[in-house]
């Protein structure tokens, strides 16, 4: 259960381990950065999404075909640190040879450190994206001013929009290792500030855009590998038909399991519910009654935080109009 559950400027808001309380009485006082994402959390305004993509970044071959790939195997421009642009079936081959990426593989697989261990990679696979509907332009303007500030002149990267799925998203690839021979760690908080980061340069291009997390916005929606993330996008995925299949066994038998996470959901909401309500106070006695109301409303509008389990549970109705076929290939 993370620590900080809404940041912001570095400076936690709803903090679980203070359950919620603002300090001594009249000491807080939010600015008006804080105050406006406050808003537009509140209003649900749309979450800016940024992962990385954790699988074969560690070899060439697989760095190389990543590349071909986002670059639909020469059918679409790849934009590079210093503005060029590269098209071709041999693009990824030619940004390899410019990166000097063989060179620095040498280097890794004749260390001492590579020995013992995962292999450090190469390359960081990032995507940034936003639901269906936002404006794609405004995506890549966002992603590329996000680059720049992030990486140029220290790692090398290169992007390309994607607009052949619903929602408009960014392949950005950076070289892990910088011009300065420093090598690029992504953790949480990374990420974290990256979000935040992302979501700014699209409320720069006039795109409504937030960053927080998702037990602040009373979500429960639990995390999936990237394959399987796309694939129910899609509608095909064999892994969430497997679990449909799976509750809907429990569900006749009458014996729906409790999965093992709801006791961290139902502490988690309610430190979160504790936090927001500390908040409304905070902005009442700040004299921002109407948006203090608001966080009444959004907390009390939360849906009750289900495990995944349950959640397929609720859809199940919806789902028998279609027959759950027993005999389907094995899960993904």
């Amino acid at each position: 259960m993370p620590k900080t559950l809404l940041e912001l400027r570095n400076r936690p808001l709803l903090d679980i381990v203070s359950h919620g309380r603002g300090g001594p009485k009249g000491s807080i006082r939010l600015s008006a950065g804080q105050l406006a994402a406050i808003d537009r959390t509140v209003r649900r305004v749309p979450e800016a999404m940024v992962k990385v993509l954790p699988k074969d970044s560690n070899n060439l071959h697989s760095v190389t075909r990543h590349l071909n790939y986002i670059g639909r195997y020469g059918k679409v421009e790849l934009e590079t640190d210093d503005g060029e642009r590269i098209q071709g079936k041999d693009a990824g081959e030619r940004l390899l040879e410019d990166w000097d990426l063989d060179l620095d593989k040498h280097r890794r697989d004749t260390s001492l450190t590579s020995v013992v261990g995962r292999s450090p990679k190469l390359v960081h696979k990032i995507m940034l994206s936003m639901p269906p509907g936002t404006p794609a332009h405004g995506v890549l303007e966002a992603a590329r001013n996000f680059a720049r500030e992030e990486f140029a002149l220290k790692h090398r990267y290169a992007l390309v929009l994607h607009t052949d799925e619903p929602h408009p998203h960014v392949h950005l690839v950076v070289k892990a290792v910088s011009e300065q021979g420093v090598r690029l760690n992504i953790r949480k908080a990374t990420l974290r500030e990256w979000r935040r980061e992302f979501a700014r340069h699209l409320r720069e291009q006039g795109i409504a855009a937030n960053a927080t997390e998702r037990a602040v916005r009373g979500e429960t929606r639990t995390h999936k590998m990237d394959g399987i993330y796309r694939a129910a996008l899609r509608g095909d995925s064999t892994h969430a038909r497997t679990r449909a299949e799976a509750v809907a066994s429990e569900l006749l038998h009458g014996n729906l399991r409790v999965e093992p996470g709801k006791s961290i959901l139902l502490a988690t909401r309610k430190e979160v519910e504790r936090g927001w309500r500390a908040t409304s106070d905070i902005l009442l006695a700040q004299g921002h009654p109407e948006l203090a109301a608001e966080v009444r409303r959004f907390v009390a509008q939360m849906p009750p935080p289900l495990a995944e389990n349950e959640q397929i549970a609720a859809q199940l109705p919806q789902r028998t109009r279609e027959p759950l076929v027993k005999d389907r290939p094995p899960a993904r």
